[in-house]
């Protein structure tokens, strides 16, 4: 009997341990199986790679009567370049040059004279390589459309009904200083002087004679024809002053060369040049 008894006890005993085993080891694939379901989303699931594209500001000072050719090119370039913003900062070439020098911000420098890019490459803030003649302009006198006095050449100015002829300061302003060149030539200039009204920059010049504030304006051909206030009255004789080149340059000191590059060769392509002629400049042969 004793050793009944203590036989089955220790099948009792065995039989329940395998269950403990038993459940143990479904116990551990439970959690295997959970931790594997629950790592899995996370190990399949990829790194967004994608960065959002970052705009870059372009800062282009350029001579003042290029503001309506370059208002529609900004159009035309920052819809084709959306991660590019254009800042124009229009002014009299002779300011921007001495704006560059000083250190202002700028990425590209459009001129409406030589001697101001010249200046420039020479200081070494514009590399002689990344510059180039883009456009040429003419010289016209203008007077408003509903003017009285008939102006049909330069020495009609000196007519005693002419009482203010605007001028840009010829030695900050291009088109002051190819008015000054002509009327030099033509013996006129210190005769002129009691009646010269000078203006800041060539869109000044306009808006004198657009107000009446002025008879009659020396400008560039381009901004007349933006202004049905003003008629032009004559265009001045070319052999008379210098050849109006508008050379276009890339600072040395820009922090955006490539996108300063690439644009510098949009302004030289066939469909920049489209709108600049459009507004009455012309292209170098």
């Amino acid at each position: 009997m004793f050793k009944f008894v203590k036989g089955y006890t220790l099948l009792s005993f065995v039989f329940v341990m395998m269950l403990v085993f038993t459940g143990c080891g479904a116990a551990q694939k439970t959690n295997s199986d959970t931790n594997t379901s629950t790592a899995t989303p996370t190990e399949s699931t990829p790194a967004s790679s994608e960065q959002p594209v970052e705009t870059v500001e372009l800062t282009i000072s350029a001579a003042a009567s290029m503001t309506d050719a370059l208002m529609e090119i900004q159009k035309t370039y920052e819809s084709k370049n959306q991660n590019i913003k254009l800042n124009f900062n229009f002014g009299a070439s002779g300011a921007l040059q001495q704006q560059i020098e000083q250190g202002a911000p700028a990425d590209l420098f459009l001129s409406a004279a030589v001697k101001n890019m010249t200046a420039l490459v020479e200081k070494q803030l514009i590399d002689a390589n990344q510059q180039a003649n883009l456009l040429n302009n003419e010289l016209v006198v203008v007077v408003p459309v509903d003017g009285k006095t008939p102006i049909e050449n330069i020495a009609d100015l000196t007519k005693p009904e002419v009482k203010n002829v605007a001028i840009g300061i010829p030695e900050s302003v291009p088109a002051g200083n190819y008015a000054k060149e002509a009327l030099t030539n033509a013996k006129l200039w210190d005769g002129l002087q009691a009646k010269s009204v000078q203006a800041k920059d060539v869109r000044q010049v306009l808006q004198y004679v657009e107000t009446g504030n002025a008879d009659a304006g020396f400008v560039y051909k381009t901004d007349a024809l933006t202004s049905d206030k003003v008629k032009v009255a004559f265009a001045v004789d070319p052999n008379t002053y210098d050849t109006i080149q508008y050379p276009i340059g890339i600072i040395k000191a820009t922090k955006n060369n490539k996108e300063a590059e690439n644009f510098y060769t949009y302004l030289q392509s066939q469909e920049a040049l489209d709108v600049f002629t459009k507004y009455g400049f012309k292209v170098p042969d």
